[in-house]
């Protein structure tokens, strides 16, 4: 289980790397650009091969892409749906350049329609962005918390999306306080249990390849999405340490996104925390 967080790209594409190794990250998520703006600039092939390079010297395991935040492949208007599907397709051709495993992303709001509503819509946007990427990207949907009619809150949407595509280019990034803001009890056993039996069932534990490591700022089931330091929210250190102990994670890079102690970001704090949790149930095996 490699340990990292999402950290800046700011100053340069190979200035993440340097944050990586001041946290002591293992593995990374990054923006490849804004991502409050649809506005994409192609990263230079030596930039990229830079990245390449000083990832590997610094044994960073897999990077991973986040796609902009402005992403909404239910989206009922032309325009906002053409824009989707290019700036996804624009980071998976991104992700390709620089190593990247794939592109974590939010598949949007159906905006009233209801899932079934804009279920084909959102396929088809998929196939679309899987036709015009690398082939050896991964295209990874993340779970949402189920604010504002969010697609994929459940297990059982983001199957029938993965099922619906059969590609083995699908994948999936459970993020923890989405779970937990959903309605998917994870920081107790029996809850976690019948979650992952839950995503196995739905989606294949085989398709997990992240996890967003976050607490959280709102209570079970609120379907809010606001994240909190590692221990400081309502899933505490002890939904954590239930979290890490389970086989089905023991082999899937956590990622942070989290406040930070000091409102910065995924920090060294955050991050020895979790490995310290890792240690113990390592050392309970």
């Amino acid at each position: 289980m490699r340990l990292g967080a999402h950290v800046s790209t700011a100053g340069g594409l190979d200035k993440a790397i340097d944050r990586a190794q001041g946290i002591g990250a293992e593995t990374i998520q990054v923006f490849v650009s804004s991502p409050q703006g649809w506005a994409f600039k192609p990263i230079p092939s030596g930039v990229a091969a830079a990245f390449r390079e000083k990832a590997a010297a610094a044994d960073i395991g897999l990077t991973f892409l986040h796609g902009i935040y402005l992403i909404n492949l239910g989206s009922p208007n032309q325009e906002g749906l053409d824009k989707s599907v290019q700036a996804l397709i624009s980071s998976m051709q991104a992700a390709g350049e620089i190593g990247a495993a794939g592109v974590i992303f939010h598949a949007g709001s159906h905006r009233g329609a209801g899932f079934q509503g804009v279920f084909d819509q959102v396929v088809r946007a998929m196939e679309q962005v899987l036709e015009t990427s690398p082939e050896g990207v991964w295209l990874i949907i993340e779970n949402s918390a189920g604010m504002g009619q969010h697609i994929g809150s459940s297990f059982q949407e983001i199957g029938q999306m993965t099922k619906a595509l059969a590609s083995p280019r699908v994948k999936v990034c459970l993020d923890t306080q989405h779970s937990f803001a959903a309605g998917y009890n994870v920081v107790e056993e029996d809850g976690l249990n019948r979650a992952l039996e839950e995503f196995d069932r739905e989606i294949g534990l085989l398709n997990l390849v992240a996890v967003h490591a976050n607490d959280s700022k709102v209570p079970f089931a609120s379907g809010v999405d606001r994240h909190e330091n590692i221990g400081q929210g309502h899933m505490g250190l002890e939904g954590f340490r239930c979290i890490m102990r389970h086989s089905a994670f023991r082999d899937v890079p956590f990622l942070l996104e989290v406040p930070g102690v000091e409102g910065k970001g995924p920090d060294k704090a955050n991050l020895d925390i979790l490995k310290g949790l890792r240690e113990e149930v390592g050392a309970e095996s």
